[in-house]
């Protein structure tokens, strides 16, 4: 494979391997954005990966109270999985426990335009006993639940579509001072610069990359990513790390357009370069195992080269 370059920072002519996720996108509101933040904070919790939680899930942004349907500070997130069976009951389960327990949360359907729904709210209902009843509020079918506070709104479905689950890149550096500084100023122009995606690993950053399958442990399905493990250079004769990389550090995307997850690694990886010690950018695909999304890394930087980036 070819080499390019940004500065002095190689990037490696490859492609994360992405594969096709369900997803539903749900904007909450509440009495202030604390709230708002605590309910989708919870709600998003435990959805780093499918291969070992129940969906993967992340906040995807604030949304200010000019635009949402109450007129109340919001947050979206965003849930995915690769069975569409399994969404509708891991969406029902997170509403249910995390958005509707929360103080002063409503919960509204953020894919208006999808066809296709899954039915949370009218699931829900149920939990009112009898009490519950269907209304039109804010020009939406919505269910109002009795509970202590007063009453939780939640919309009747929500909907869903094919997004893209999977896209990412390394960032490899020198130390892992500057390797972590590059992923968290990824991480903070993604959110500033790019609607539509979501990073669910803690803070948005992975240091435990894993591959597909195993070479001792036949039963498991990921395990750690060794050509990529600083520790191991030494020892991994295929090691994928220049002699001066000593940590490393994934950025993971999730989004509802493949355009929108490229513009996201693109946006990353813009960012990661800026800081010294950054030695080389990469990704991970799995030679066609994975999925069927080839999403290139010179492409990435091409989709972003508008954005004048400041984090």
């Amino acid at each position: 494979m070819s080499i390019l370059k940004v500065g002095d920072v190689i990037i490696e002519d490859t492609f994360a391997e992405a594969f096709p996720m369900y997803a539903t996108r749900i904007l909450i509101t509440a009495a202030n954005r604390r709230w708002a933040l605590i309910a989708a904070s919870v709600a998003t919790g435990l959805g780093t990966s499918v291969i070992g939680c129940p969906g993967e899930a992340s906040i995807e942004g604030l949304v200010s109270p000019k635009a949402t349907p109450d007129g109340r500070p919001g947050a979206l997130i965003q849930i995915y999985h690769n069975d569409l069976a399994s969404l509708n009951m891991v969406t029902i389960q997170r509403v249910g426990q995390c958005i509707l327990t929360a103080p002063t949360t409503t919960a509204f359907n953020a894919l208006e335009s999808s066809p296709r729904k899954i039915a949370v709210g009218r699931a829900l209902a149920k939990f009112g006993d009898g009490f519950e009843r269907q209304d039109i509020v804010y020009n939406r079918k919505m269910w109002r639940i009795p509970v202590m506070e007063g009453e939780f709104l939640v919309e009747d479905s929500f909907g869903v579509k094919k997004g893209v689950g999977g896209g990412n890149v390394l960032i490899m550096a020198k130390t892992q001072q500057a390797a972590l500084e590059a992923a968290e100023k990824a991480i903070r122009a993604i959110r500033k610069y790019v609607r539509g995606v979501i990073t669910p690993f803690p803070g948005g950053i992975v240091r435990s990359g894993s591959k597909v399958g195993s070479l001792k442990y036949p039963k498991l399905r990921a395990t750690t990513n060794h050509y990529y493990c600083p520790t191991l250079k030494s020892i991994v004769k295929d090691t994928h790390l220049l002699p001066e990389v000593n940590s490393v550090y994934e950025i993971v995307i999730d989004g509802l357009t493949k355009e929108a997850v490229l513009l996201a690694m693109g946006i990353a990886i813009r960012a990661a370069v800026m800081v010294p010690g950054v030695v080389k950018i990469d990704a991970g695909n799995y030679g066609g195992k994975l999925g069927p999304y080839l999403l290139h890394l010179k492409e990435a930087l091409e989709a972003a080269k508008e954005y004048d980036i400041k984090v």
